[in-house]
């Protein structure tokens, strides 16, 4: 297993989409047009993970503003989980958003997703407030100074 990083600043080619949609299905368990969804965000950003030609993560994240970067979406292959790749991809991302002038990265969980919420304090993220959306499912919004 040889894990190696790549980023794109615009949607990545059919088989890395194509294996990102289908990890993004696996994980999420929906099939909502995520291709379509990413097309329309400004300024967007994504981190993969691979091995050899397979996705095994991502990280997708978009501009709110000049000063504030949203972490989107991302998810980590069951069988890749616990090997850092997930810290890897955040690692990867802020790095890149200190780079192109960012202040500030946002982003929302759920107490479900709890190993992303500790994921998420773990490497200086606050939360700053929650509610309760649409559906009526209670949203942890998180932020981190860059």
């Amino acid at each position: 297993m040889r894990i190696h990083y790549h980023q794109f600043r615009s949607l990545p080619e059919d088989h890395i989409m194509n294996g990102m949609v289908t990890l993004h299905g696996s994980i999420f368990e929906t099939s909502d047009d995520l291709i379509t969804k990413m097309a329309n965000k400004p300024e967007i950003l994504i981190d993969i993970a691979m091995d050899d030609s397979r996705v095994i993560g991502y990280k997708i994240g978009y501009q709110l503003d000049p000063d504030t970067f949203y972490s989107w979406l991302g998810g980590v292959d069951p069988v890749y989980r616990k090997q850092g790749i997930a810290a890897e991809l955040m690692k990867r991302q802020h790095q890149t958003l200190k780079e192109r002038g960012y202040t500030v990265v946002q982003t929302k969980t759920m107490n479900k997703w709890r190993s992303m919420l500790i994921l998420n304090i773990k490497n200086g993220f606050d939360v700053i407030d929650t509610y309760t959306d649409v559906k009526g499912l209670h949203k942890i919004i998180l932020e981190k100074k860059l």
